[in-house]
């Protein structure tokens, strides 16, 4: 086995969610190669106390004021802790100095801004935060080009491709094709679905994660995202883009090449395997967090056309990704609004797609020529998805 090189220092927006604990399970793991120099999050600060201590780190953010100012004054931080508050302090620790690579974990819109300043930085970009590329992948990876910044796909389809894909050339690229698990509800009657409950929608089979990802599992918005940013991470036509059901989460994406052949990315359903693969890129170790497939017991391999009647949200993405411009920041947001709502017992489950049918039914898709064009739609299709909310009853 080759000697490691010097430590990767990491910084990780997004500490305390279930990205960020993945992160923690790798870099703790890989203490000979991986070194954590940042923190953030939006309010746990209690949280963000223990993993300073942990990992001995001195760069902590906090997006949250209430919690950024009980943070400052919690004695249990290491000495010498230096704070950063909201969006600013975010994109300052994404641009440490002594920071190589910067994994965005943050949900929503948050990590629009620091992932543009690492970028400007030149960082190493591992991200793991969709709505980045689906909001503003255009200005994005434009930025990127221009910087020569890499950005390293976390989500583990996305992963899966990039491992598929390494070293090859996009016109020997046909397809690529994402896995989605079916979420809560695969497995039952579509008539059974008007009375999903939050608890029902949260027992995913395969995948641990956040509340709001989970919900998207169920409904397949967050298939749709993946598509979007798959189109954009690699170059891709929509067409090229697209998904299939496998309800054992082994198989993360399917490479489909010209001449025909397939390559398959597979590990078990754990997003230490992925964050491993982009923090440690290009070089490998020893998986010390998960074990690997047990090839020396069965199992099966079973794959399914999605139904799109089932699964409208699917539908609605692909359609926005065709029709390009603001589109998809417009199915994100909806469906952000719609999750939330759900979440909070204010609409059933079968509104969610129908919040985002009627936003963008509303708002024209027109191609932005700038960031803040993309901000002011994302905003206004947050206004219209919430003001029909009562409407969906």
């Amino acid at each position: 086995m080759a000697t490691p090189g010097p430590k990767k220092r990491i910084v990780l927006l997004g500490a305390t969610g279930s990205i960020g604990e993945s992160t923690l399970r790798v870099i703790a793991a890989h203490r000979d190669r991986l070194e954590l120099v940042g923190i953030a999050a939006q309010r746990n600060h209690g949280r963000l106390v223990e993993i300073a201590r942990q990992f001995g780190v001195r760069h902590v953010g906090l997006h949250d004021p209430a919690a950024l100012a009980a943070a400052r004054s919690d004695a249990a931080f290491p000495a010498g802790t230096q704070f950063h508050g909201g969006l600013e302090g975010l994109s300052a620790l994404a641009t440490l100095p002594e920071a190589d690579t910067i994994l965005i974990a943050v949900v929503g819109t948050a990590g629009l801004q620091p992932a543009l300043a690492a970028i400007a930085a030149r960082k190493t970009i591992a991200l793991a935060s969709k709505e980045i590329l689906v909001m503003a992948g255009k200005f994005v990876m434009a930025a990127a080009q221009a910087s020569g910044a890499r950005l390293l796909p976390v989500d583990s389809e996305h992963n899966a491709v990039f491992q598929c894909l390494e070293g090859r050339r996009p016109d020997e690229v046909r397809r690529i094709v994402l896995t989605a698990s079916g979420g809560a509800f695969r497995d039952w009657p579509q008539e059974k679905l008007a009375t999903a409950t939050v608890a029902d929608a949260l027992k995913h089979p395969n995948w641990a994660m956040g509340p709001k990802i989970t919900v998207d599992s169920a409904t397949l918005a967050n298939k749709g995202l993946e598509l979007i940013e798959a189109q954009w991470l690699f170059g891709l036509q929509p067409a090229q883009c697209q998904a299939v059901l496998h309800t054992q989460s082994i198989v993360h994406c399917l490479a489909e090449f010209t001449d025909g052949s397939m390559l398959a990315q597979l590990c078990p359903p754990s997003m230490t395997f992925p964050i491993q693969h982009a923090l440690l890129w290009p070089d490998r170790a020893p998986a010390s967090t998960e074990s690997a497939l047990p090839l020396e017991k069965i199992f099966s391999l079973d794959f399914r056309p999605v139904d799109e009647t089932r699964y409208p949200c699917l539908r609605l993405a692909r359609e926005a990704m065709h029709a390009g411009g603001t589109a998809p920041a417009i199915f994100n947001a909806a469906n952000e609004v719609a999750v939330a709502a759900f979440l909070a017992g204010r609409v059933p489950f079968l509104a969610i797609p129908r919040i985002v049918e009627h936003t963008l039914s509303r708002l024209p898709a027109v191609e932005p020529n700038s960031l803040a064009a993309v901000l002011n739609v994302d905003q206004e299709a947050r206004v219209t998805a919430t003001a029909h909310l009562s409407g969906v009853l």
